[in-house]
C-alpha cells in the first residue's frame, strides 16, 4: 500500500489532539503515587518505602480495574463510528453494573493483600504500615471502577477533556490533603502510610462522583439517554464486555504484575534498595503516561476506523500513533539518561537512595522505546476490539522472558535491583516485537481477528 503523505500528516495530527488531553489525564492520575511518594519521602525512607511497597500492590486493583473497563472506549468508539449513538446509553449501563460488582471484589482483595508481602519476603519492618496504607485506600475500589467506566464512555465519544479535568482537580485536591493526614496538621493525628492511603480513597470518590454528575447534566451526552431509568443486566451485553475487557485486564496484569512482583522482590533488600527501586520506577511509570495516553488515542481512532468499515484507516490510524510514541519515547529516554541525578533528588535528600536510584534510571532509560512500542501496538489492537492473542503474548514476554531473565541475573549473578531491571528490558522487548507484529499482520489483511465476515474493503 503507497503511503499517502497528506493522509498520514493528517492522521498524526488527529491522533495528537486526541491524546493531549488523555495524556494530560494520565499525567495527572499518575501524578497522585508522585505526591505520595513525594511526601512520604520527606518522612523518611522507612514511610517512603511503605507507601510506594503499598502503592505497587493497589496497582494490581487500578490495572485490573482499567483493564476490564477497557472495553468501553472500542465499543464505544465503533458504535460512534457506525452512527449507532442511541445505543451508546444502554452498553454504558451494562459496563456500569460490571465496574460496580468489580469494584467491591478488589476492595476485598486489597483489604486481603496482606500475604503477598509474605510471599515475596518484604521485611517485617514495613508490613505493618503497608497494611494501614492498603486497608485505608480499600474503599475506593468501587470509586475507582466506576470512574474507569466513565472514561471509557467519554473518550470512546472522542470527548477526553473532562478525564484530564477531574483527573487534574483530584491531583490538587490530594497534595494539601495528603500532606495533612500524613503529618498530622490542623489538628489531626500523625497518620504516614496511612494518611496517604486515606487521602487518596477520599480524592478517588470525590473524582468519581463529580464525573458522575457532569457526564449527567452535560449536553454533549444528551441524546445517549442516560438519565433514562438505568436499564436491567443484560447477560449478552455484559458478557460481550467481559469477552473483550477480561483478556485486556489480564495483558495489564502480566506488565503491572511483573513490575510488582520485582517490587516486592526488591524489598528483600532492604529499606535503602526499596525506596531507590520505587523512586526510579516512580519517574518511569510517569514518562509512560505518555505513550498510555496515545495509546488510548489511537484505539480510539482504529475503533472510529472498524465501526466505518474502513481498513485503510485503520493501518493509517495504528501506524501514526505508533510515530508519534517513538517521538516522545526519545524525550523520556534523553531525559532519564542525561538528568538521572537530579531527578532521583527531587524525591529524596538521601545520598545512598539517590545513587542508586540514578543507576535504575539509566536502565529504565533504555527500555522506553520497547515500552512504548508495545503499549502503542496494543493500543491499536483494542480498537479492533483484538485483546485474546496479545494477553498470550504478554505471558509469554514478561513471565516466559522478563521474570526469568531478572531472577537469574539479580538474584544468580548478584546483580540486585539492576539485575531485575534488566529482566524489565528483556521483557518489554518481546513484547513489543510481538505485539508489533500482530497489528502489522491484523491491519494488513483487512480482517480482525473476531471478524468472521469478508475482509473489510480498503478505502483509499
Amino acid at each position: 500500500m503507497p503511503i499517502d503523505r497528506a493522509r498520514a500528516r493528517r492522521e498524526v495530527g488527529a491522533t495528537f489532539r486526541l491524546a493531549l488531553p488523555m495524556i494530560a489525564a494520565q499525567l495527572s492520575a499518575i501524578g497522585t503515587n508522585v505526591v505520595d511518594a513525594v511526601l512520604a519521602g520527606h518522612q523518611g525512607a522507612h514511610t517512603q518505602a511503605s507507601v510506594v511497597t503499598g502503592a505497587n500492590i493497589w496497582v494490581l486493583a487500578i490495572v485490573t480495574g482499567i483493564g476490564t473497563m477497557m472495553a468501553v472506549p472500542p465499543t464505544v468508539a465503533q458504535l460512534d463510528g457506525a452512527g449507532r449513538r442511541a445505543e451508546v446509553g444502554a452498553t454504558f449501563h451494562q459496563a456500569l453494573y460490571i465496574a460496580w460488582g468489580l469494584g467491591i471484589l478488589l476492595g476485598i482483595g486489597v483489604w486481603h493483600a496482606s500475604p503477598l508481602m509474605a510471599l515475596f519476603g518484604v521485611v517485617e519492618s514495613m508490613r505493618h504500615d503497608v497494611t494501614a496504607f492498603l486497608h485505608a485506600i480499600a474503599f475506593a475500589a468501587p470509586a475507582l471502577t466506576t470512574y474507569f467506566a466513565l472514561r471509557g464512555l467519554s473518550e470512546g465519544l472522542s470527548m477526553p477533556r473532562p478525564s484530564m479535568y477531574f483527573s487534574f482537580g483530584g491531583l490538587l485536591v490530594l497534595a494539601p490533603l495528603g500532606y495533612v493526614l500524613m503529618y498530622g496538621k490542623l489538628g489531626f493525628p500523625v497518620m504516614g502510610a496511612r494518611g496517604s492511603g486515606i487521602a487518596t480513597a477520599i480524592v478517588l470518590w470525590l473524582e468519581m462522583i463529580g464525573f458522575g454528575i457532569y457526564v449527567l447534566l452535560h449536553r454533549n451526552y444528551r441524546d445517549l439517554g442516560l438519565r433514562r431509568r438505568m436499564a436491567r443486566p443484560d447477560a449478552g451485553q455484559i458478557g460481550q464486555l467481559l469477552h473483550v475487557g477480561v483478556p485486556m485486564a489480564v495483558t495489564l496484569l502480566m506488565e503491572a504484575g511483573l513490575f510488582v512482583a520485582v517490587a516486592l522482590l526488591i524489598g528483600r533488600l532492604g529499606e535503602t534498595v526499596t525506596a531507590s527501586h520505587h523512586v526510579a520506577l516512580n519517574v518511569a511509570s510517569v514518562a509512560f503516561m505518555i505513550p498510555l495516553g496515545l495509546s488510548m488515542a489511537i484505539t480510539v481512532r482504529v475503533g472510529n476506523a472498524v465501526g466505518r468499515r474502513d481498513a485503510t484507516a485503520v493501518r493509517y490510524a495504528g501506524l501514526s500513533g505508533i510515530s508519534l510514541v517513538l517521538v516522545t519515547q526519545f524525550i523520556s529516554s534523553g531525559a532519564m539518561l542525561l538528568f538521572a541525578a537530579p531527578i532521583a533528588g527531587l524525591y529524596t535528600n538521601d545520598p545512598a537512595v539517590i545513587a542508586m536510584a540514578s543507576q535504575l534510571l539509566v536502565l529504565a532509560g533504555f527500555f522506553q522505546f520497547s515500552d512504548g512500542i508495545q503499549v502503542a501496538s496494543n493500543g491499536a489492537l483494542r480498537g479492533m476490539k483484538d485483546t485474546r492473542v496479545p494477553m498470550v503474548i504478554t505471558l509469554f514476554a514478561y513471565w516466559g522472558v522478563g521474570m526469568p531473565v531478572g531472577w537469574w541475573l539479580a538474584f544468580g549473578h548478584g546483580l540486585g535491583a539492576r539485575g531485575m531491571w534488566m529482566g524489565l528490558i528483556a521483557g518489554l522487548s518481546m513484547a513489543a516485537i510481538l505485539l508489533f507484529a500482530r497489528f502489522w499482520r491484523s491491519s494488513g489483511r483487512g480482517r480482525w481477528p473476531d471478524d468472521s465476515s469478508a475482509p473489510l474493503p480498503l478505502h483509499t
